[in-house]
């Protein structure tokens, strides 16, 4: 995806301030710290379309932004953080559920997953409410530089075991590298049906 346009649209937490369902939209979600800010900057190629909050797991907002005004990528907040207030914890799940169950125009959802750690109760939680709703995931593993390549592949086996997929449908990135941009995003067009020109270079 040569992305020339990346823009916030707007924040929201009520299906009624969400933008009009025009364009696809492609969510991305994890655990606090997982690294879902870096990503999506990556693939939006800006420094700071997203922001990285400070104090992890108390940003409770639904964040839009416009991909070359063809589709939209979802920043949704993220869970799993102890020390998040009580009040934020118990507003994650229905507000994230709510989402995925009636946001029509919802493509996929890419969960990013930290390659160093076993999956947690709320990333499988994550992939039952996918499975619930037919939206078929985009598994990402984040931070494989920060691993051997011997390493990478006993987590990669590790996490696909945990998750009961096949390690094919772990996709490794990196934020430092950049490494596995493209491949995600050639994910991303396949399933939305995004067909580039051919010959299109890919940045």
């Amino acid at each position: 995806m040569d992305v020339k346009k990346a823009e916030f649209i707007k924040s929201a937490v009520k299906p009624k301030d969400f933008p009009p369902a025009e364009l696809p939209e492609v969510a991305f979600v994890g655990r606090s710290n997982v690294g879902k800010s870096s990503l999506i900057n990556v693939l939006a190629n800006r420094k700071a379309l997203v922001r990285t909050s400070s104090t992890p797991g108390r940003t409770q907002l639904i964040n839009f932004f416009d991909i070359n005004s063809i589709l939209t990528l979802v920043d949704l907040p993220g869970y799993g953080y102890a020390k998040a207030p009580p009040d934020v914890r118990k507003q994650w799940g229905p507000m994230i559920e709510t989402y995925l169950a009636k946001r029509e125009n919802l493509k996929t959802v890419v969960l990013i997953l930290d390659i160093r750690r076993i999956p947690s109760d709320g990333d499988l939680e994550m992939l039952r409410w996918l499975e619930m709703y037919n939206i078929p995931p985009i598994i990402v593993l984040t931070k494989c530089d920060k691993l051997s390549k011997l390493e990478r592949a006993r987590q990669t086996a590790l996490i696909a075991t945990a998750i009961k997929r096949e390690k094919t449908m772990m996709l490794p990135f990196s934020a430092l590298s950049r490494d596995g941009r493209d491949g995600i995003w050639q994910e991303i067009e396949r399933l939305l049906g995004l067909d580039e020109p051919a010959g299109e270079q890919q940045v």
